[in-house]
């Protein structure tokens, strides 16, 4: 690929059949706007055997990090943290500014959660944007309260591995999505559906 072969670069193997390969081209999205000194750029397995062939890529989704036009690192599967761990460093080694200092010390950890939570009246921690939700469960999340008439805040946790597993342990809920209102745990999907067929969700946000 000689119009790569210098600075970072992120091969994403993907095809249009493989939900997860989607998905993880929706977090590379993400991540391209926050780590713009990374070329990233998509190929359609199927399309480009010899490249597939090449970087002994054998299933989708997989994502082949180049420098200078040499791989350096390959992350298969669909791990959206992992893959968001990994650019971070590179990020860090490029001189990239990152979204937040790492690694946070537990107590700055809580405190930072505890004004994310408490950002918004309704705050949601989704996987994905309510736009571009990157599973099915926040699709649906964002899609009652959106039918609710509920104005809501939302943190892509898949843009953070910190927040996200921080988030497990603050509030003692391992799933997301997650709803907080006031600055307190609703609880996920199954509990605001609930509160839906009780006629109970929109009285907590009046």
């Amino acid at each position: 690929m000689p119009a790569y072969q210098k600075g970072l670069l992120g091969i994403s193997f993907w095809a249009s059949w493989s939900k997860p390969s989607i998905q993880i081209n929706g977090v590379i999205e993400q991540l391209q706007k926050q780590y713009p000194a990374i070329t990233f750029v998509k190929v359609e397995a199927e399309e480009v055997g010899e490249i597939t062939q090449k970087f002994q890529v054998d299933a989708v989704p997989a994502v082949v990090f180049l420098k200078d036009g040499a791989a350096v690192h390959t992350l298969k599967g669909a791990n959206p943290p992992e893959l968001t761990k990994y650019v971070v460093s590179l990020g860090q080694s490029e001189g990239t500014p990152t979204p937040q200092p790492a690694p946070a010390q537990p107590e700055d950890l809580n405190e930072r959660l505890k004004k994310l939570i408490n950002s918004a009246k309704v705050m949601a921690f989704i996987k994905g944007t309510p736009a571009a939700p990157q599973c099915g469960f926040s699709s649906k999340f964002c899609a009652i309260l959106k039918e609710q008439g509920i104005t809501f805040s939302t943190f892509n946790i898949l843009s953070d591995p910190q927040v996200r597993e921080g988030l497990k342990k603050y509030s003692n809920w391992p799933t997301f999505p997650q709803l907080y209102i006031n600055g307190e745990l609703v609880g996920g999907l199954d509990i605001v559906k609930e509160l839906v067929e009780q006629g109970e969700l929109k009285q907590m946000v009046q």
